[in-house]
């Protein structure tokens, strides 16, 4: 049973309609947990160069061994040649424990009393060395592939780290590049939990990015998730959905309609060391599409 499906590597294609960035491939990486040694997904993820995205986006968890920087490193080497942006995980700074897994059936995980701190520094340095922009607790502002966006990212709420930034100065890098001063709105954050979703989009993110939940890692058939270990809902574990922003009124101004904004949940490409397995929920990267968003 140790190791079932953790090797079942694979790569997901979606297309998302949005106000702007038609045609723009985003390759979205989560929950990579790297212990030293593991050869298939090192190879795995060198690969998925192949796929040539506009942009990159990583949502943290990308150690699971006090020893895996410098090789997880090499492995997203070739992917570092690609634009891109991150945040972290409550992996990317302790090491993981072991915990019994039926306990995520009470609710969300928490850090033990005194965990191992591990070498985030370096890992976050090697990413920003490749032009990769660090979002935790951030905002950006790039041109990618001639088109405009702005990030704003939070460090893992998780373990309550999370600190919203609000959005880059309008225009300023973007018209420095000769774009339109419009970009699309991308947030993130490594757990999808509902407060952080909530404020991301209800200031104007238009698409928004986690991982953390592993797709519920060990699921029924089906790939449907028994836990998330937070507060999102099961059947928003992985996949494309949406946060809902509640309509707005102000007394004597036009109000702000309801609107969805769309979620993105990547399944995560490994599991804790503590838990080698996967059932009905392969290891996954999602390459998403933008598309013109049709009224």
């Amino acid at each position: 049973m140790v190791g079932l499906g953790v090797n079942d590597f694979r790569t997901r294609h979606v297309t998302v309609p949005l106000r702007a960035g038609a045609g723009l491939r985003i390759l979205h990486i989560s929950d990579i947990h790297y212990v030293p040694g593991q050869r298939k997904k090192f190879a795995w993820l060198q690969s998925l160069a192949d796929l040539k995205p506009d942009l990159v986006i990583n949502t943290g968890d990308n150690l699971s061994h006090p020893d895996a920087v410098g090789e997880v490193l090499q492995a997203l080497e070739p992917l570092r040649q690609f634009p891109g942006v991150f945040v972290g995980g409550s992996n990317d700074y302790y090491a993981p424990t072991w915990k019994n897994p039926l306990r995520y059936f009470r609710g969300p995980s928490s850090l033990d009393a005194h965990p191992k701190e591990l070498d985030w520094q370096r890992l976050f340095g090697g990413f920003e060395s490749s032009g990769w922009k660090n979002l935790n607790n951030q905002t950006a502002q790039l041109t990618v592939a001639g088109r405009p966006l702005a990030f704003s990212g939070v460090d893992d709420p998780h373990i309550g780290r999370d600190e919203f930034q609000g959005w880059p100065a309008p225009g300023e890098s973007v018209q420095e590049q000769g774009s339109i001063p419009d970009p699309l709105r991308i947030g993130l954050a490594h757990a999808p939990v509902s407060a952080a979703l909530a404020t991301l989009a209800g200031s104007g993110a238009e698409l928004i990015l986690a991982g953390h939940t592993h797709g519920g890692q060990v699921c029924l058939p089906g790939g449907r998730a028994l836990v998330t270990n937070c507060d999102l809902p099961r059947p928003q574990a992985k996949g494309l959905s949406s946060v809902q922003v509640p309509a707005q009124s102000v007394p004597g101004q036009p109000g702000e309609p309801a609107r969805q904004v769309p979620l993105h949940v990547s399944a995560g490409i490994g599991t804790s060391r503590t838990a080698p397995v996967r059932l009905f929920c392969p290891p996954e990267a999602t390459l998403i599409e933008v598309q013109h968003e049709t009224t």
